[in-house]
């Protein structure tokens, strides 16, 4: 797991979930690498998780609201992306992480008596299979998948989005 240096807990905890070795499994991570290098609000922190969701126990613990980045089966067409809460995806029927989001566990783990506000922003993935590359639809779809994250991420703070209209 890799974390920015951080001397405080996060209000807003951003991770990135997969497995770069599986091509678009890994979206959530590479999702993940790109926004560690820009300048977010304060009390945001960005975790590139891959599939050590248990080594976020103690950001889990602190934060208030919660960003998961993953691949996502919806049975859509390949780079679509979804939001859906996490206690909808936990749910029978509905869309899935391919991790099976073992978030609510870990929360529970830490000692933690309620659960954050968690976001999952899904991308549909075209294949699944070893590779350290993303798929042509994934790609071409993955700009604007950052966006809707750096979207998600600015309606916590409304004065950052306004910063950001207003410039």
């Amino acid at each position: 797991m890799v974390v920015r240096e951080h001397t405080v807990y996060p209000e807003q905890l951003v991770m990135g979930i997969g497995n770069l070795l599986l091509g678009d499994e890994g979206v959530g991570v590479h999702a993940a690498q790109a926004l560690m290098s820009e300048t977010l609000p304060e009390g945001t922190w960005v975790l590139d998780t891959g599939t050590a969701v248990l080594d976020a126990m103690e950001a889990l613990a602190a934060a208030e609201r919660v960003i998961v980045m993953d691949a996502m089966q919806a049975n859509g067409t390949p780079g679509s992306i979804y939001r859906i809460a996490l206690k909808d995806c936990e749910q029978a029927g509905n869309i899935g992480s391919l991790h099976g989001f073992d978030i609510s566990r870990v929360v529970a783990l830490s000692g933690r008596t309620d659960m954050p506000e968690v976001i999952v922003l899904g991308m549909e993935p075209a294949r699944i299979e070893w590779s350290v590359e993303l798929s042509s639809e994934v790609s071409g779809m993955f700009a604007r998948y950052l966006d809707i994250v750096r979207q998600e991420i600015d309606s916590a703070y409304p004065s950052a989005a306004a910063l950001k209209s207003a410039v």
